[in-house]
């Protein structure tokens, strides 16, 4: 079965539409250490990564910044001494789409 890490980010339109609460209750065990908070009314996807350091949160963030890039789809990086605090969701219709989970995965990945 094919992870949703594979995955690639697909392009939004006028049209596209926050994922459906079925949806995120299937694909959150593949995510299983972030947790859905909401600012402003908005969710959010967010993870709080561990370090030994500042330079490597810095390398982390950096990666990060590499897959978003390259996906079209950015997230809110909060980097302080030893810590990370990534957030995912999609500012189009301020909220959750399966991109932000994509992407949740790959940085997973990434800190793997």
């Amino acid at each position: 079965m094919k992870k949703i890490a594979d995955e690639t980010c697909v392009k939004l339109n006028k049209d596209s539409a926050p994922i459906a609460e079925a949806e995120i209750t299937r694909l959150k065990p593949e995510i299983p250490e972030w947790e859905i908070v909401e600012v402003e009314g908005v969710p959010r996807l967010k993870r709080t990564y561990t370090f030994d350091n500042f330079v490597e949160a810095l390398e982390f963030t950096n990666a990060v910044g590499e897959i978003a890039e390259e996906q079209g789809h950015h997230p809110l990086i909060t980097l302080t001494w030893g810590n990370a605090t990534i957030e995912w969701w999609t500012h189009n219709f301020k909220g959750l789409h399966r991109n932000d989970f994509i992407m949740a995965a790959k940085t997973d990945a990434l800190y793997r």
